[in-house]
């Protein structure tokens, strides 16, 4: 398999469900842990109806590109709609979310400007 390059489908699935952190199943893509690549961690993660992640916050900033489904992103005091091609640019350092609105998945290409997933520390709110 070529590390550079990954489908939606590569990675095993992770699971967050839980009071703090939200519910939610993600698919970390690039990582270095996982592929030789270093500046950028990128995965898909998604909320069936009703879930989210949490309020946090981390140092890296990141990207959302909504790739189906529609929700609602919370971002500082903000509460940003997004639907199928939305894109949201989430500061380093800002307190943000995102949530399922809707009665079907929603699915989200996230990226962050961090060499690997565990480089990333998570504050969540509430915590």
């Amino acid at each position: 398999m070529n590390h550079l390059a990954r489908h939606l489908g590569d990675g095993d699935p992770e699971r967050w469900d839980d009071a703090v952190r939200g519910a939610l199943t993600f698919r970390t893509l690039f990582s270095r842990e996982i592929t030789p690549t270093r500046g950028l961690t990128a995965g898909v993660a998604e909320f069936a109806p009703g879930e989210r992640l949490a309020p946090h916050w981390h140092v890296a900033p990141e990207l959302y590109v909504v790739q189906s489904g529609d929700g609602v992103v919370d971002l500082g005091d903000d509460a940003l709609p997004v639907r199928t091609g939305s894109t949201v640019f989430v500061p380093g350092g800002a307190v943000h979310g995102i949530r399922n609105t809707t009665s079907s998945t929603l699915s989200v290409f996230y990226a962050l400007a961090a060499d690997g997933f565990a480089d990333v520390e998570y504050h969540f709110t509430e915590e």
